[in-house]
This record gives structure tokens, C-alpha cells and sequence, in this order.
């Protein structure tokens, strides 16, 4: 794809989210909210919510492709993958996890486990917290390093799997190896996105140099680019996957 095809997703994602603002909103509030209540619960409510995010994306992409069709954005589209295709889409959530831990241990084993203990915990004091990383400073560098090195294709892979899942029926492996294959050939264009996408998300943060009401305007902007982040994916699915004059039908969940 061309660079400037960065540009494009993201003035598409800001088209579809204009199309239906206030649903978009909506719809975010209630996944944040779910999220949000769910991690409430120690350890396996962090797990349920990433296990999840696959069948949530999924709806998100199903709203989009109604939109992008001339329908309107139902919130029981957000709903969509628990009802079409929700073992796959979960199996998606199960391996992103499990190659999240398999990071967080392949940084214990350069930072040391109980570096990686104090953080996770927070039972530590903030002043030995702090003599524990200023002493370990450099493995914990190189384990950041280490990590970052090993989340980028682990979130290539992820990216594209669940809108591969819902609106193709792709396997889940399959579909991980796609969606890497597809942001590693587009590397530099997805740069320029994700350049983009942290300007504006710059831009977010000013308003919250103002207390209270700057902060829930930044709340709300962050809201809004996650909505716009969103249907800028999918536009980057559809030019990456889909022939335009060739679209795929928009997937019926069973009860919709």
C-alpha cells in the first residue's frame, strides 16, 4: 500500500465514526464499562477481558461494514461475535494472552522475577520500588527493549485476526499469519499511521492541563480515537483484503 494510505485509513475512520457518533460512543462506553467491571476481579477478570476483545472488535467490524453499506450502527452489533463465529474469535483472545505472558516472562528472565514481582504486585513501598529499578536499571532497559521487540509482530498478528475471522471464517492461526504477512508488507505505510495516531492522541492530552473539566474532555477525546481507531482498522482491512467493487457481504449473526 502507499504511504499516504496511512493518511487515508485514518480520514475514513474519522468519516465512519461522523456517520453515527453517538452510537459510536455509546458502543465504546459499554465495551470500556465491561472491561472495567470485569478486571475488578484478580488476575482471571485482566484474562477475560482479552480473551474477549477479539469477539468485541468483531462487532465493532460488523457496525462498520453496515455503515459503510448505508445501514445505521445498532448497538446489538456489538453483540455480533458472541453470536457469529465465537469460539474462533475467543481463540484469538486465548493466544494473544498466551504470547503476552510468554513476554512478561522473557522480560522476568532479563529484569529478574522479582523486579517483574514488585511492579505487578505494587506491595512494594515506593522507596525500595524505586532502589529495586534504579539498581536493576540496565536488565530492565534491556528487557523493555527485549519486550517491545516481541509485542510489535505479536500485535501485527493480532490486528487484522478477529475482522478476518467474522467476515471470512478464517482460522485462527490462519488468520494470525495473514494479518502478520499484511502489516509486515505495509510496514512503513502503518508507520505513517501510527504517526498519526500519536499526534492526534498529543493533541487529546492538552485539554487535560486544565483540572476536571480539561480531564473529562481528554476522556472523552480518548473515546473518540478509540472509535476513529477502530473503523480506521477496518478501512485498512478492507483496502489490504477486500476489492473494493467486490465487497463482502455483511455477516447476519443468527437473531439480528
Amino acid at each position: 500500500m502507499p504511504l499516504a494510505a496511512g493518511l487515508s485509513w485514518v480520514r475514513r475512520g474519522f468519516r465512519l465514526f461522523g456517520q453515527a457518533p453517538l452510537m459510536w460512543l455509546l458502543a465504546v462506553l459499554v465495551f470500556f464499562l465491561f472491561g472495567i467491571v470485569v478486571s475488578l476481579v484478580p488476575i482471571l477478570g485482566s484474562i477475560v477481558v482479552q480473551v474477549l476483545t477479539p469477539v468485541f472488535t468483531a462487532g465493532f467490524m460488523v457496525a462498520c461494514r453496515s455503515l459503510e453499506t448505508g445501514g445505521d450502527f445498532e448497538l446489538e452489533h456489538l453483540l455480533a461475535g458472541f453470536k457469529l463465529r465465537f469460539a474462533k474469535l475467543a481463540v484469538i483472545g486465548l493466544i494473544f494472552v498466551a504470547g503476552c505472558v510468554a513476554i512478561l516472562l522473557v522480560f522476568a528472565l532479563f529484569a529478574g522475577f522479582s523486579v517483574l514481582g514488585a511492579i505487578m504486585t505494587g506491595q512494594t513501598n515506593p522507596d525500595d520500588l524505586m532502589a529495586i529499578l534504579m539498581a536493576s536499571a540496565m536488565p530492565i532497559l534491556l528487557g523493555l527493549l527485549i519486550m517491545a521487540a516481541l509485542f510489535i509482530p505479536l500485535l501485527a498478528a493480532y490486528w487484522f485476526a478477529p475482522m478476518l475471522v467474522v467476515m471470512h471464517d478464517v482460522a485462527p492461526v490462519a488468520a494470525m499469519k495473514s494479518s502478520f504477512g499484511a502489516c509486515l508488507r505495509n510496514f512503513l505505510t502503518y508507520l505513517v499511521y501510527g504517526v498519526v495516531m500519536v499526534v492526534l492522541g498529543v493533541i487529546a492530552l492538552i485539554p487535560a492541563i486544565v483540572p476536571i473539566l480539561g480531564w473529562a474532555v481528554t476522556g472523552i477525546a480518548f473515546v473518540v480515537l478509540y472509535a476513529i481507531n477502530t473503523a480506521a482498522a477496518y478501512a485498512a482491512y478492507r483496502d489490504i483484503f477486500t476489492d473494493e467493487a467486490a465487497a463482502p457481504a455483511p455477516p447476519r449473526p443468527p437473531g439480528f
